[in-house]
């Protein structure tokens, strides 16, 4: 996630081109340190009120439930430039309570001139599926840079991934149910094009994980499974793995029962996929 961080350091300079991050100097936005003008209180309060998660949390709601699995501090709004295209707002927080101002990190939204509020932080878009998304997002993270601390049970947790719905159920439900322990590395990642050809921006949202799991069938599906759903924007996730079609496709308990000995070509793509 290193590029995806965004460490705040005042004044906002200037939108990265492509990603929407605000590089910052020293300095401190303006109402961080207090005398926030009234106009800018409003602004705030627009964000705090108006914007929601697909499951209908507030970021407020969001970032609570956040710092109570990863290492996350709170520090505060404050309001940040006007843009060509409106008024941003942004919330900081730190992994630590020592953590100095150089070290803080930024999740920005925009409100457009018709008060339409979008986040723009690439690296936090994990939040409008919910703050398990985002937090799961965090602790991977955290995992990949083997920082001291990470809450890895709230990472293999299956109760963590039930943001995820399937024609069968909560993809959390259906891990548990089948008693699927879940290894690493755990990816819950946000990409503004579906593909390399599209022209025009979109969005996609992709879960990846790999389980072991106490049921019958072939030992290369369900030994070192591999588990990948998409999400596009207003749609349904789609299973992007054999495993993680089986899992949308039949009732719990027979997820094998159809499988072909010719799937484990597939699946060992789909392996690969899970590494990279």
């Amino acid at each position: 996630m290193t590029e995806r961080r965004v460490p705040w350091f005042g004044i906002a300079l200037g939108l990265c081109l492509g990603l929407g991050l605000w590089l910052v100097l020293p300095g401190g936005l303006a109402g961080k340190d207090g005398g926030v003008r009234t106009d800018d209180d409003a602004l705030i309060d627009k964000v705090k009120s108006t914007w929601r998660a697909q499951d209908g949390e507030t970021a407020e709601q969001i970032f609570t439930k956040v710092s109570m699995v990863a290492h996350f501090v709170p520090r505060g709004w404050a309001p940040g430039p006007r843009t060509d295209t409106g008024e941003l707002v942004v919330f900081s927080w730190a992994k630590r309570r020592s953590d100095e101002g150089k070290d803080e990190y930024t999740v920005t939204w925009e409100v457009a001139p018709d008060g339409t509020v979008k986040l723009v932080a690439p690296y936090a878009k994990p939040m409008e599926l919910g703050w398990q998304a985002f937090a799961l997002s965090l602790v991977a993270d955290e995992a990949t840079n083997k920082e001291r601390g990470v809450n890895r049970r709230f990472l293999h947790d299956p109760a963590s991934f039930n943001f995820v719905m399937t024609a069968q159920g909560k993809l959390g439900d259906l891990l548990r149910l089948h008693r699927c322990t879940i290894g690493e590395p755990v990816g819950v990642h946000y990409s503004p094009k579906v593909d390399e050809q599209q022209t025009a921006n979109g969005t996609l949202w992709r879960v990846k994980l790999s389980v072991d799991c106490n049921i019958a069938g072939p030992g290369y599906l369900h030994r070192d499974g591999v588990i990948i759903f998409e999400k596009r924007e207003e749609q349904d996730w789609e299973p992007r793995s054999l495993f993680a079609t089986l899992i949308a496709a039949y009732a719990p308990g027979s997820w094998f029962e159809l499988a072909d000995p010719k799937d484990q070509e597939t699946f060992e793509k789909g392996r690969k996929t899970l590494a990279k």
